[in-house]
């Protein structure tokens, strides 16, 4: 979907916290990524919708190791890989091909997940050698800051070290998942090529709305 930048940009309407119907209301808006932060909300949406066509739910948030089983046939896209040990967990319990992105702590944030900048070219050569993975990007979350300095700082990070992976390994990594509902328009200027909104889109969550 294209919002008006100088490159195409995908929007995944984050559900979390939100029932069905505000899938349906994605869906009625022209929105088909859905994205959720965890497996168990989002089997729990998937059979509520069952039989309606035309969503492609994405896994956003941290993917445990022991909740790999869950993903095959679930998922257009994981952006939450991290680890070349679930990597290949997600590889040995694939049945068709799982796209993923590497989640990548650019700005280092100790309470974060993702692996370190200077981890990311060895763990994406090591996960394009994975046959049922296909390997399409990287993902990170900036500092929940207002300070656009800092958000740039986390954007460029992540576009850089993709070009350097490029650079030294040879491997072309086209999407960028950066940017949400606080910071999604620096990370469009920086180059995201999907950014992930919620608030923006569906209001302030029940529990982000009680004081």
């Amino acid at each position: 979907m294209e919002g008006g930048w100088s490159h195409p940009v995908t929007i995944v309407a984050v559900t979390k916290g939100f029932g069905p119907d505000a899938v349906e209301a994605a869906l009625a808006a022209g929105l088909a990524d859905v994205g959720e932060n965890r497996v168990q909300e989002a089997r729990a949406k998937q059979e509520a919708l069952r039989g309606r066509s035309g969503i492609r739910w994405h896994l956003i948030g941290h993917l445990q190791r022991n909740k790999a089983k869950l993903v095959p046939g679930r998922f257009a896209l994981v952006h939450s890989v991290d680890s070349l040990d679930l990597a290949e967990e997600l590889h040995r319990r694939a049945g068709d091909e799982i796209r993923v992105l590497l989640q990548v702590n650019v700005a280092r944030e100790p309470q974060k997940e993702g692996c370190a900048p200077e981890e990311a070219p060895a763990l994406a050569r090591a996960v394009a050698r994975l046959a049922r993975l296909r390997l399409e990007g990287l993902m990170t979350l900036a500092p929940f800051t207002d300070d656009a300095d800092v958000q740039r700082r986390t954007f460029r990070g992540l576009r850089v070290l993709r070009d350097g992976i490029k650079k030294e390994e040879g491997l072309w990594l086209p999407t960028l998942s950066m940017g949400m509902s606080g910071d999604y328009a620096t990370a469009v200027a920086e180059g995201a090529t999907v950014i992930r909104l919620g608030t923006v889109l569906f209001g302030p969550r029940e529990k982000e709305a009680t004081p």
